[in-house]
């Protein structure tokens, strides 16, 4: 979610902090809402508003319901942020790691900003927020290796899917359900919980 307070703090290319240093940043204002950019920036976002929070949580409820039933990996919710290969740190609103490929990360990896980018990322886009920024956040998830992505604009009404193979698609909230495709298996997002 890109939030309606976003500020971005531009470092000069002296201070260019490693994963180290920005997760000690993190730990130290933990309060904050905090990403980095591949260009290191540093990127605080306020809290998201109260009826994104209640549409977020009922995506991480239906979503670790058919995981706890399909045992096939691992849900995230925006608390978990991931470093992708291009240096950005991301905290998607909703993510999913296969149990195989999140077991083999190092102990060490899982308690930092792991380096992996997961099968399955969702963000929400209320009114308050940028389309443009979140459609751009969606294609560089993509880029660093995620396998599908759904982009859920609460305000259009609609379910942009992102795949790996570079094909973008937009579902109507007036369609029943979405299909997790072949990264989620016989996952169908009923779109009315978003009504």
């Amino acid at each position: 979610m890109v939030a309606l307070n976003e500020y971005v703090l531009k470092l000069p290319d002296e201070i260019r902090w490693d994963d180290a240093a920005f997760l000690a940043f993190c730990r130290m204002n933990d309060e904050l809402n905090i990403e980095r950019d591949a260009q290191g920036n540093i990127i605080v976002m306020s809290p998201t508003n109260t009826l994104s929070g209640f549409y977020e949580n009922k995506l991480l409820f239906v979503l670790e319901l058919w995981n706890h039933t399909a045992k096939l990996g691992y849900t995230f919710s925006s608390s978990a942020g991931f470093t992708f290969k291009d240096g950005s740190m991301r905290a998607p609103d909703a993510s999913f790691i296969l149990k195989e490929r999140f077991d083999a990360l190092p102990d060490s990896e899982k308690n930092q900003f792991a380096h992996i980018a997961p099968d399955f990322v969702a963000e929400l886009r209320s009114k308050t927020d940028s389309l443009k920024k979140l459609q751009l956040k969606m294609e560089s998830y993509i880029e660093n290796g995620v396998r599908l992505g759904w982009l859920i604009d609460l305000a259009g009404k609609e379910v942009w899917v992102y795949r790996q193979n570079g094909t973008i698609s937009r579902v109507a909230f007036t369609a029943p359900k979405i299909s997790g495709e072949d990264v989620l298996l016989d996952f169908e997002l009923d779109l009315s919980v978003f009504e």
